[in-house]
């Protein structure tokens, strides 16, 4: 891909490693368990939840910001009263918390056998390169989402996204970011290496063996 109007023409623009084409909570976890840092808590992070209530299919990110919002998460800029566009994204940029590791949603247009589909970047995310908006690179972690198929009149397509699948993703992202940045602060568990148990002793099958012994004469 050599310039951003290519790449948007099949993902998103990011930088960093990315694990891709995840479709279930499940897999939602934990690919974010296997780039984010296990030591990192709630306490350390923002969410920066990036859309427009305007537009069905950029309401992942303001959708996911409301869910957060409702659950009780507070370090969350961008839900569907008070987005985070465009328009604001370089303000809200400056506002953020220094010390914060910032994980940043956003929608995104694609291939169309990726639609519905979630990835975790190790990196920023380029809000609007799909529609080919000269936006600034946020988040040291990214969440995007394939919401419709890119290449043809995208902003007609982003408009007419089903909402049941912007829901949907909505929360499925919600559930694996609770699952892993919980509100009681704890830490994620690094999954131990299996360990081998001995096998089992087979038991030989028939009747036991009489034991011979000697007489002891008085």
């Amino acid at each position: 891909m050599n310039n951003v109007k290519d790449a948007a023409a099949h993902e998103d623009v990011y930088k960093g490693a990315k694990i891709g084409r995840v479709r279930t909570v499940e897999e939602l976890t934990t690919a974010l368990s296997a780039l984010i840092p296990a030591g990192l808590t709630v306490a350390d992070i923002v969410f920066v939840c990036i859309g427009t209530d305007r537009s069905t299919g950029d309401a992942v990110g303001p959708f996911v910001g409301t869910y957060l919002s409702g659950l009780g998460y507070t370090n969350v800029y961008g839900t569907i009263d008070e987005p985070v566009h465009a328009m604001n994204l370089e303000v809200t940029i400056t506002s953020l918390p220094a010390d914060k590791t910032v994980i940043a949603i956003d929608a995104c247009l694609g291939a169309i056998h990726n639609i519905g589909t979630m990835g975790v970047i190790n990196g920023p995310l380029k809000p609007g390169a799909g529609v080919n908006k000269d936006l600034p690179y946020v988040g040291d972690y990214s969440i995007n989402a394939t919401v419709n198929v890119s290449g043809f009149m995208e902003y007609f397509v982003l408009q007419n996204t089903r909402l049941s699948l912007v829901i949907k993703i909505a929360k499925d992202i919600t559930s694996a970011l609770v699952n892993t940045f919980p509100l009681s602060g704890e830490s994620r568990k690094v999954a131990e290496e299996n360990t081998v148990s001995p096998a089992p002793i087979k038991k030989k099958r028939g009747r036991p063996r009489k034991v011979k012994t000697e007489g002891v004469s008085a």
